[in-house]
This record gives C-alpha cells, sequence and structure tokens, in this order.
C-alpha cells in the first residue's frame, strides 16, 4: 500500500474509532486529569479507562503523527489488550475489536 493510501485509510479508521465511542455514548466531553494524561503505563491502563485511552491519546497521537507527515509505528498490538479492556469496561465489542484488528493489521 502507498504511503497515500496508508495514510488515508488510518484517518478514515480514526474516524470510525470516534464515531464508535460516541455511538456507545462513551465519548467524553472533559479529558482525564493531567495526572492521568502523564501516564507511562501501556495504554494509560492504571488511570484511564480502554475507551479514554483511545480517545484522548490514541486518536490525538496518531492523527498528529498524520498532520506532521512522520512516520506510522512499524508495528502495533493493541488488540489483544483491547479484547480485555472492553470486557472490564462492559463496552459492545465486535466493533471496536474490528477497528482495532484494521489498525494493527495496517500498521504490520
Amino acid at each position: 500500500m502507498k504511503d497515500n493510501e496508508l495514510k488515508a485509510s488510518v484517518n478514515r479508521l480514526l474516524d470510525c474509532v470516534e464515531q464508535e465511542l460516541r455511538r456507545q455514548n462513551v465519548w467524553m466531553a472533559m479529558p482525564p486529569s493531567p495526572e492521568a494524561m502523564s501516564s507511562t503505563t501501556p495504554f494509560c491502563m492504571d488511570t484511564m479507562t480502554f475507551s479514554q485511552w483511545l480517545q484522548w491519546v490514541f486518536v490525538p497521537r496518531v492523527r498528529a503523527i498524520l498532520d506532521q507527515g512522520a512516520m506510522l509505528p512499524n508495528g502495533s498490538d493493541i488488540k489483544p489488550y483491547a479484547e480485555e479492556a472492553i470486557r472490564v469496561e462492559k463496552l459492545e465489542a465486535p466493533e471496536l475489536l474490528s477497528l482495532m484488528e484494521q489498525f494493527d493489521r495496517l500498521m504490520s
């Protein structure tokens, strides 16, 4: 896949993640605390729910990479964590898991 096609696919996927979080009514108006945002734990799992991490960390960071024309990650393995986190958070799994799997595939 060409770089422009990859970036367009990732951008569409990020839009879908946002739409799905909104559809499930977990899109938040207010960001987590600065302390929560400064977590160094993978997925900020010690300070945020998975949906919060998607909204406040994942989507903005990947969009920033796209906007800056920087290199996308050389690999991703979000889906295994997403499977557990979605269950714990009691989110509707199928669409979110599909989106995470698509992202992982695009980055490999």
